[in-house]
């Protein structure tokens, strides 16, 4: 039996703790090793099927259907790409960084690809009470900025307005990075002096100030090898802002009392709702300090940004906030979850979600378990009979959420498929469909 041209790659590969596959040119698995077998394998066969159909259930390559496909992608660059996409595995689908090698011939040209996989275990496409939750096109541009920074220790900045998860998302990084056993440690920068912040921050000496009976560490010490979240930034004062600065350029704090400094070794996160370049302008906030902090910047989606999540969201919410119940929302619920725009964003349909909990007595939840603010468009009035419902189903919403889509893409089926990550086939189906019911010419 003659052996495989690349028996010994193959052999290589089976060693790897990580999940790998090789692949030719047409997107065939030649070979997947065993971890890759035990991870996304599901006992099912593998070589000779193609990449696309094992991860995705495609029935063809990742760019006919709108997702971004590495291996294309290294045919026209000639080199390693890597990327983020939702497979599908044995528990359900899962965010997956993959990244791809290409394998040249004798004559230098690829002719093979090797695929290495790591499962991003901090988020799922599926509901999932733990993990970040998600499918949305601007859920998933964030959490491929999450995947490449969690790696690093580089200092990471999180944007975005109040409610949109910035302490899950920090968490997140922690959680996916080379940090994750050692400590995450929260600090609340709003509604401290100067004083007490410095004290809390990078801890005091016995006798330091009136009150100080014994020495106390501070949370930079505390957070010793792991990670440093501060959370609302833009409440740091001045006059300490200037410290932190120290902290991050040489690595080094002095405790409140102290005259040696000690070493410091954490990765800084840091998070804030308000415009920093503004208050920069305004000399309220250091423009040193500022670019320090913000080496590697995240933007965080609102969820108007992000409402075709809220079906995923709300199951994932309903799971944390009662645990053991088996609560459903009703189709008319859901709709006014789904019409709803959220100024207080996933904190708030978090608190909906409790407070309706509480009000239902079944397992279904109902308009009326909704506040009034939710229900008939927003109008917090409802007549005497009760609260009134919303007029449109949930298939009505959607609807028209996707025809202001393809507006806003000029009419351009490609473009949109690729930013629902979607193929345009299921793209065109959806818009005929959406035809046939309007009784209208065309939705394009």
């Amino acid at each position: 039996m003659t052996p495989h041209p690349l028996a010994e790659l193959i052999s290589y590969l089976d060693t790897l703790p990580e999940p790998h596959i090789l692949c030719d040119r047409d997107y065939r698995i030649l070979a997947a090793n065993k971890a890759y077998r035990r991870s996304y394998g599901g006992g099912h066969a593998i070589v000779g099927q193609t990449c696309y159909a094992v991860s995705h259930r495609y029935p063809a390559p990742c760019d006919k259907a709108g997702e971004t496909c590495p291996l294309r992608q290294s045919l026209v660059s000639g080199q390693r790409e890597r990327v983020l996409h939702l497979h599908h595995t044995p528990e359900g689908e899962a965010y997956v960084n993959i990244e791809l090698a290409p394998v040249r011939d004798a004559q230098g040209e690829i002719a093979y690809f090797v695929e290495k996989m790591e499962t991003l275990g901090v988020s799922q496409g599926l509901p999932d009470a733990r993990a970040l939750v998600g499918r949305a096109p601007a859920f998933r541009r964030m959490l491929e900025l999450v995947a490449r920074v969690a790696p690093s220790d580089a200092t990471v900045m999180l944007q975005g307005e109040s409610g949109t998860g910035k302490e899950l998302v920090a968490k997140a990084i922690h959680d996916a990075s080379r940090r994750a056993s050692r400590p995450f440690v929260v600090v609340d920068c709003s509604g401290l002096t100067e004083t007490l912040f410095e004290s809390e921050l990078f801890g005091h000496e016995k006798g330091a100030f009136t009150g100080a009976a014994m020495r106390r560490i501070g949370l930079v010490e505390a957070a010793s090898g792991g990670t440093l979240f501060l959370d609302e930034l833009g409440d740091i004062p001045l006059g300490l802002q200037v410290k932190l600065l120290r902290l991050l350029e040489t690595g080094t704090f002095r405790r409140v009392g102290a005259s040696d400094f000690l070493k410091a070794d954490v990765r800084l996160i840091s998070a804030t709702h308000r415009n920093l370049r503004a208050m920069v302008a305004e000399g309220r906030f250091r423009q040193d300090l500022y670019y320090r902090l913000n080496t590697f910047p995240i933007h965080l989606p609102a969820l108007r940004e992000r409402i075709e999540d809220v079906p995923l969201l709300a199951e994932a919410l309903l799971a944390r906030v009662a645990p053991g119940c088996s609560l459903r929302l009703s189709e008319e619920a859901l709709a006014c979850l789904m019409a709803y725009d959220y100024p207080g964003n996933v904190r708030e349909l978090r608190n909906v979600l409790e407070r309706a909990t509480l009000l239902c007595d079944g397992d279904v939840i109902l308009p009326e378990h909704l506040p009034p603010e939710l229900i008939h468009g927003g109008d917090a009035t409802a007549p005497s009979g009760g609260p009134v419902v919303a007029a449109q189903t949930l298939e009505d919403i959607e609807d028209e959420a996707l025809r202001r889509r393809l507006a806003a893409h000029h009419g351009n089926r490609k473009a949109l498929a690729a930013e629902l990550g979607i193929s345009e086939r299921t793209l065109y189906r959806r818009l005929q469909r959406i035809r046939a019911k309007s009784g209208i010419g065309s939705v394009s």
